[in-house]
């Protein structure tokens, strides 16, 4: 059946007008790092799989992974690793009800970023 009040609905907001919200910016941030997460695992496995390979092809993926550019992948990774871990607790407790305030729900998103970078420094440090 056709909507015959189609026209006078109101229209979603655009991107070009909709202003990005913490809480929003930060959720896809989760998605992204997750993404990346992933790309690093194949990373992983890939170092995993020239080891077994030859000692040639080891030296040459062990290289690229342990050069500065190797460095800051992993590097990203850990941060990523602590956001998206950050995300998904931040989850857990919005799914029981708690903190779905926008003001609260904001300063968790900032708490999100700012802790996921001290954890990552602490780590670089440790390690």
């Amino acid at each position: 059946m056709a909507d015959v009040n189609r026209g006078n609905r109101p229209l979603s907001p655009h991107l070009m007008i909709y202003r990005p919200q913490l809480t929003s910016i930060s959720s896809i941030m989760v998605r992204i790092t997750g993404i990346a997460l992933l790309g690093t695992a194949f990373l992983i496995v890939w170092w995993f799989i020239a080891a077994a390979t030859s000692p040639e092809y080891f030296a040459v993926v062990n290289g690229l992974l342990t050069s500065w550019f190797g460095d800051l992948i992993m590097a990203l990774s850990t941060w990523a690793i602590f956001y998206h871990i950050l995300g998904r607790i931040r989850h857990v407790i919005w799914d029981l009800g708690y903190a779905i305030e926008i003001e609260t729900a904001e300063k968790m998103a900032i708490g999100m970023f700012a802790l996921a970078t001290i954890l990552a420094l602490i780590t670089f440090v440790a390690v």
